[in-house]
């Protein structure tokens, strides 16, 4: 099948999704006032969990953007905040402790609303079967203040180990963590889709931890949406549409898990269609109605500080760097 066809099938599931609520009538945009610019981009960043970004395209032109760039940019979660503090894209999707300890370092960044919760795993070896097993073993991580290493602190900080003085951090600038967790060179690895897939698919390590599923981590979102804080106080109409267009495509990731995988493997986004599927059905796109974006904030930004990465207080990152005022229309707006 070649991607013209596939894109034509695409559109003719956003028509059809139409029908249900994910496309805005044209009665409906008629009745907002006009957008001041139809001008968005988007990083081009990491991680089958951000899926929602990757197919927005036409969602976003339904909304009547007709200018949807994507930002190719380095393939780090920090990368992509900086860009859009920088304004350099519009919006982002990514890990909220990610935001927390950007914003915390001098980035400035508005957080509009949650998108899914859930999607790294812990994978140990044998003989670690849970967090509390980490004493005295050795952990992979990126680099120190990576995602992986933020959130495997917080995990151990939780059940009380000391992270700094109990676990052996690994970092190898030639070698991925995951690299180093497959050749047995560490007892343990935080991955994120599609390297979960990955790693089951060759009966690799054992699933210690789950933050799909397994609380406190299971109770907060994990991909968030923030924006350029000069945008969003620009362009409001256009803001609020983005973020529709995003979480329209959040619910089309819930309800057609199987259209959206092809979607990013036709789009060049990631390789394997299989892993992307299972991710899409593992990851909880539906949540971003439920939970709320200020509770997961305060969470993170409190163990954040509580282990030393981060010196701002929730209440102050909150109160500068986060409108919900958009999300709380779009609930409105967005029944399920």
């Amino acid at each position: 099948m070649t991607l013209t066809q596939t894109r034509r099938r695409f559109l003719k599931t956003l028509s059809l999704a139409g029908a249900a609520g994910f496309v805005s009538p044209m009665g409906a945009m008629a009745a907002e006032e006009a957008l001041e610019t139809t001008s968005v981009r988007l990083p081009k960043g990491v991680g089958i969990c951000v899926a929602p970004q990757y197919i927005v395209e036409d969602l976003l032109r339904s909304e009547g953007f007709t200018e949807i760039r994507y930002v190719e940019l380095p393939p780090t979660p920090a990368a992509t905040i900086e860009a859009v503090a920088r304004g350099e894209t519009d919006f982002n999707l990514n890990y909220s402790i990610n935001y927390v300890s950007a914003i915390d370092a001098g980035n400035s960044i508005t957080l509009l609303a949650g998108v899914h919760v859930g999607c790294y795993e812990l994978f140990s070896r044998e003989g670690v079967r849970n967090i509390a097993d980490l004493k005295g073993k050795s952990v992979g991580v990126g680099a120190v203040g990576s995602t992986g290493a933020l959130l495997v602190t917080m995990m151990a900080a939780h059940v009380g180990l000391d992270p700094a003085k109990d676990i052996d951090w690994v970092t190898d600038p030639k070698v991925k963590p995951i690299e180093l967790f497959v050749l047995g060179k560490v007892d343990a690895f935080l991955g994120f889709p599609p390297e979960p897939q990955d790693l089951r698919a060759r009966q690799i390590g054992n699933v210690i931890v789950n933050s799909a599923v397994d609380r406190p981590w299971s109770q907060y979102f994990c991909c968030m949406v923030g924006g350029n804080p000069d945008y969003v106080r620009k362009h409001p109409v256009a803001t609020k549409r983005a973020l529709r267009a995003i979480l329209k495509a959040a619910d089309l990731c819930a309800t057609d898990p199987a259209r959206v995988a092809r979607r990013l493997v036709d789009g060049g986004f990631t390789p394997r269609y299989e892993y992307a599927l299972q991710a899409l059905r593992e990851i909880p796109y539906d949540k971003w109605r439920e939970y709320d974006p200020e509770d997961t904030i305060r969470f993170y930004a409190l163990r954040l500080r509580d282990v030393g990465f981060i010196k701002s207080t929730p209440q102050k990152i909150i109160a500068e760097n986060t409108d919900w005022r958009f999300l709380s229309e779009l609930k409105r707006e967005l029944k399920a």
